[in-house]
């Protein structure tokens, strides 16, 4: 029994973050547990079951999913994120033909960078609103003064956890700060149970199907691009921790297809995009659980919630300041993440052609230029995606310095 223990103990880890998302963004938990359970199944089958890793939904696709949905609707959304999966699928093939440094070259930090930058900020008021215990359009749902006490506590505790917690608490920072929000609402008593009770134990999500639409097409599926690299990073990060070589064997192309299979099929009935997850990484280097099988119970226990009805039902009576203290931080995490990676590769910024790449970036991500012609328009994180690979590829690199001798 000792496999399956693990495996239920990896969900544990990655459940909160996995259902974060769909909380964040409207989307059934539920269809978000679904899509993580197939998506790692799917993911083994490509990989051969040889990569330790648990596919869990995608941080960077909150904003596009959020902002899509007002613009086009989720169902047409839903076709942006599948078109996403097969970005995924479209550079699996380019690293099987010309190698990893093929990507490098049109993906370098300084495009990467900013773009991780507009990812995290462009929902800043968002995540403030929330913590106000305010809805989108403006309306007070919560007492302000009770939002802002469970919105600092949810904040504080994911804070606390990440900073000063040990061992396996450490790798729950979010759900240990949504329980402490959860518990402090109930207090307050603005916690509705009553969904809870009336929902039935067993029953089948309400799966949503995409509609085509190319403006989201063209809106979210550059963020694909974009995600890659985190890829690469969740690869080489589990490499190092098992010790062996995963972008050589079974292939960095082959994990690749895995994450644009799974998120195309999550795409498919309703659920959020899947990548694989670095909070589950984290746990497998803490408990030495190197065997990949542990995932696959994973990802059955996933799918097996994903069935039960008071699950969903449950995770949506969390008190919306309960969200925003998390995102409070989560959001400023992601922009870092970008500023990281600026910092980390030493990207110059006093050379001007670097310069321009950040600052257009970053003005047309967070101020939503758009550019188009009647009902079509193309904005936010897939307008500067787009424009920071076009910039890299356009300005001429800059001349090192000629060294003289006098």
């Amino acid at each position: 029994m000792k496999t399956p223990l693990l495996g239920a103990q990896m969900l544990l880890v990655a459940f909160g973050a996995t259902t974060l998302v769909p909380l964040l963004t409207g989307i059934d938990p539920r269809l978000a547990l679904l899509g993580a359970g197939i998506g790692t199944l799917i993911f083994q089958i490509c990989t051969k079951r040889q990569i330790p890793i648990f596919l869990g939904s995608s941080f960077a696709f909150i904003a596009p999913i959020i902002l899509g949905t007002q613009q086009f609707g989720f169902s047409s959304t839903l076709s942006g994120l599948a078109a996403a999966g097969f970005v995924f699928i479209l550079i699996s093939a380019i690293v099987k033909l010309r190698g990893v440094a093929v990507i490098e070259r049109f993906l370098p930090p300084v495009v990467v960078g900013p773009v991780i930058m507009v990812i995290g900020l462009a929902l800043a008021p968002t995540a403030v609103t929330m913590a106000l215990g305010k809805a989108g359009d403006g309306t007070q749902l919560v007492d302000p003064n009770y939002a802002l006490m469970i919105s600092g506590a949810s904040l504080a505790t994911t804070v606390i956890i990440s900073i000063f917690g040990r061992g396996l608490i450490r790798l729950m920072p979010i759900i240990s700060g949504v329980a402490v929000g959860y518990i402090l609402s109930l207090f307050l008593g603005i916690v509705d149970f009553t969904p809870v009770l009336k929902a039935q134990w067993i029953d089948i999500p309400k799966f949503i199907t995409p509609t085509f639409n190319w403006q989201a097409i063209l809106y979210i599926a550059p963020v694909g691009l974009i995600v890659t690299i985190e890829h690469f990073g969740d690869i080489l990060a589990i490499s190092n921790v098992t010790g062996k070589n995963f972008i050589e064997k079974p292939g960095i192309h082959r994990s690749l297809l895995g994450d644009g299979l799974a998120t195309i099929c999550a795409s498919l009935f309703g659920a959020p995009p899947v990548v694989s997850y670095g909070e589950v990484t984290g746990a497998v280097s803490l408990l030495k659980t190197y065997n990949p099988v542990i995932m696959t119970w994973s990802a059955v226990f996933a799918i097996a919630l994903a069935f039960v009805g008071k699950t969903g039902t449950f995770l949506l009576s969390i008190p919306i300041p309960v969200m925003g203290g998390i995102m409070c931080l989560l959001f400023g995490a992601i922009a870092t993440i970008g500023l990281n990676t600026l910092i980390h590769k030493r990207v110059d910024l006093s050379i001007p052609r670097n310069m321009v790449i950040v600052s257009v970036t970053l003005v047309f991500g967070i101020g939503q230029m758009a550019i188009g012609f009647g009902d079509f328009a193309l904005k936010g994180v897939g307008l500067c995606g787009i424009v920071a690979i076009l910039l890299n590829i356009i300005l001429p690199q800059a001349k090192p310095a000629v060294k003289t001798t006098l």
